[in-house]
């Protein structure tokens, strides 16, 4: 039987790729954006419905996954949707930061909330967030961006008791970099000159540092999270990630929290 995505963020980067890739593995994809007569490319595929979806709109959210699920029974939410805010918290506007908790965190939440009686009463179904590397280690100037992946993280734990009850799973998938428009378009920077040479010397690191993975290659692991049936939560994804989490358990939080450190500051 044809098994069905619902995916959010899923005009560009890891999104798109996710939904092109299970759409050609045979799945109904139901791919949401917040302006989906702008897509081009994924409305031209059979078996893929777009959705309008803004997931800092809570009402849009209810009213989304309604019309979802009465297009067909989901099997896998893939929470995607989300964003980078780099800046020293001292630069930081009140608006980024509530924009930021509620892009990447609330709006999880609240999706994954509306959908769970669809799954509780198919007795089956399976959330599947975008957390990151930024989810379980950290970099300068990322404080916040680090507050919602680090939550993400341990809420996805949490939830996995009581979604167990009935059946449900919940995993995450936690890229290093990707070869996206995230820096670009998906970043929000603010600047401030006290932290100047801080942000110049991450700048200098992080363009040494070449993105690991295309999105491709991610979606690729959200593919295998969600069909490989293992009571698995976290999926490391590309190979800076796995070197970086694997460096972070040989030494210790405390450890390599210091080596990062001296290798951005010097």
């Amino acid at each position: 039987m044809q098994k069905t995505i619902f995916i959010t963020g899923a005009s560009s980067g890891l999104g798109k790729a996710t939904a092109k890739l299970f759409q050609a593995k045979g799945w109904n994809v139901i791919a949401t954006m917040r302006n989906p007569a702008k897509e081009t490319e994924l409305n031209q595929l059979e078996n893929v419905t777009l959705l309008p979806l803004d997931v800092t709109n809570a009402e849009q959210i209810k009213a989304t996954v309604t019309k979802a699920i009465s297009l067909k029974p989901i099997d896998v939410v893939f929470n995607n949707a989300g964003y980078g805010l780099m800046g020293a918290l001292e630069a930081l506007t009140e608006e980024q930061i509530s924009q930021q908790i509620s892009t990447n965190l609330l709006a999880v939440l609240r999706v994954t909330q509306a959908f769970i009686p669809h799954f509780r009463e198919k007795k089956d179904g399976l959330f599947i967030s975008t957390t990151s590397m930024g989810g379980f280690l950290t970099f300068p100037l990322h404080s916040i961006y680090h507050a919602t992946k680090f939550a993400l993280e341990g809420w996805s734990e949490g939830m996995s008791f009581e979604l167990g009850l009935h059946n449900i799973k919940i995993k995450t998938v936690a890229p290093g970099g990707i070869a996206t428009d995230f820096t670009g378009r998906s970043l929000d920077k603010s600047s401030h000159p006290e932290y100047q040479e801080l942000e110049d010397k991450l700048f200098a690191a992080i363009e040494t540092m070449k993105a690991a993975s295309t999105a491709e290659q991610i979606a690729e692991v959200v593919y295998e999270a969600a069909t490989d049936d293992k009571d698995q939560i976290r999926y490391v994804a590309g190979e800076d990630a796995k070197a970086l989490y694997a460096r972070r358990l040989e030494v210790g939080g405390e450890e390599f929290r210091k080596e990062i450190r001296s290798q951005i500051l010097g």
